[in-house]
């Protein structure tokens, strides 16, 4: 196989961006049919995540492997690339800020400075491992870097947090999404396999699983075994990961926009998708990414216990029906055959950082307990 990813162009979604007015490019019916098309994948994944053997998967998992199969056995219909691409922006960018709500940054400061400095060097590490290994290896300069925050951060939410601000195209953020589903369920699989011999007691397993797994779903699936203990223990340190979230993507953003602008990522960068065009470096100058800073605004709300429980719960359910319905849109964009182009590079880089977190995981632990 290539170590190289080469899509070719979605010129649906490609042309409904391009021209003026370009969301209703196919008409109101045109797009209200791809907005609907994605609303009833999600709701279909979400009916499917409720059964034993897909729960760990993970409802937005299911979706953009559902748009997937819809793509490669029906295709999508003329008029509805529109619809599908305002839900593959906007749906998931509103779904991104209201995912903060998960965020009480209060419950992470009193689980003590050994939660934040393992998420600390956890993300450093793997961003820096994996991004060095795949250079190494020649894979795209993109999918590499949402390969590593898929990776080092919270799996498919921060590979679509990133993925506009470094220029990615859907198709990478497609497929970097599917790959890192695939190896955070084994994963997940594996640690609940490995947990009665690993050494460790419930609330240490809990932390080796917030601070090395990649979904939320894979965290509470993997731990689990170590009943409310270990739940607790690993819910708070991925959240912890997640608040990281924001810096992760605007450094990530500023390195690759100057990267442009110096016309150094000539040959990695992937030309084109990038919000300034390559004209624009520096902090000062970069694009706001609000939906990062309603990701933490909502942050905020969380912890100040503002907004009734309730209301919060059905906040969070919203949230992550939007992202899975932009999940869906991304799956519609590509065909199965399509992950072939994934490289045996990328997947080698994946699970080497991967098998390098969950080592660095045992290590910290070690080290801070």
């Amino acid at each position: 196989m290539q170590g190289s990813f080469r899509p070719e162009p979605m010129k649906g979604l490609r042309a409904a961006v391009a021209v003026p007015g370009g969301w209703l490019a196919g008409g109101w019916k045109g797009w209200c049919r791809g907005v609907l098309l994605t609303v009833i994948l999600a709701v279909l994944a979400g009916q499917i995540a409720r059964l034993p053997l897909f729960s760990v998967m993970g409802v937005m998992v299911i979706s953009i492997l559902l748009g997937t199969l819809w793509k490669t056995a029906m295709d999508v219909p003329a008029d509805a690339p529109a619809g599908i691409a305002f839900s593959s922006k906007y749906l998931l960018r509103t779904g991104i800020v209201l995912m903060g709500l998960r965020l009480d940054l209060q419950q992470i400061w009193q689980a003590g400075t050994a939660v934040v400095w393992i998420d600390v060097i956890v993300i450093a590490f793997t961003l820096a491992f994996m991004l060095g290994l795949g250079r190494l290896l020649s894979v795209e300069r993109t999918l590499s870097a949402l390969i590593a925050v898929g990776t080092a951060v919270c799996g498919a939410a921060a590979i679509a947090a990133v993925a506009p601000l470094i220029g990615a195209r859907k198709e990478t953020t497609a497929l970097s999404v599917a790959g890192i589903a695939v190896l955070g369920t084994a994963g997940a699989l594996a640690y609940i396999i490995a947990y009665p011999h690993l050494g460790l007691d419930p609330y240490l397993y809990g932390v080796l699983a917030g601070s090395t797994l990649h979904e939320l779903a894979h965290v509470i699936a993997a731990a689990a075994p170590g009943g409310d203990a270990g739940g607790e223990a690993a819910i708070v340190v991925k959240l912890g990961r997640v608040a990281l979230l924001m810096p992760v993507a605007l450094v990530l953003g500023h390195a690759f926009r100057t990267s442009r602008a110096g016309g150094a990522g000539a040959s990695g960068a992937e030309p084109g998708r990038g919000n300034a065009g390559g004209r624009l470096s520096g902090w000062r100058r970069l694009p706001v990414p609000w939906f990062i800073f309603g990701f933490l605004a909502m942050s905020v709300v969380k912890t100040l216990g503002v907004l009734p429980e309730t209301m919060v719960r059905n906040l969070i359910g919203l949230s992550v029906f939007l992202m899975s319905a932009a999940m869906a849109g991304l799956g519609l964009g590509i065909r199965f055959a399509d992950f072939r182009r994934l490289g045996l590079r990328a997947v080698t880089a994946a699970v080497a950082g991967f098998a390098a977190l969950s080592g660095l995981g045992f290590g910290l632990i070690r080290l801070f307990y």
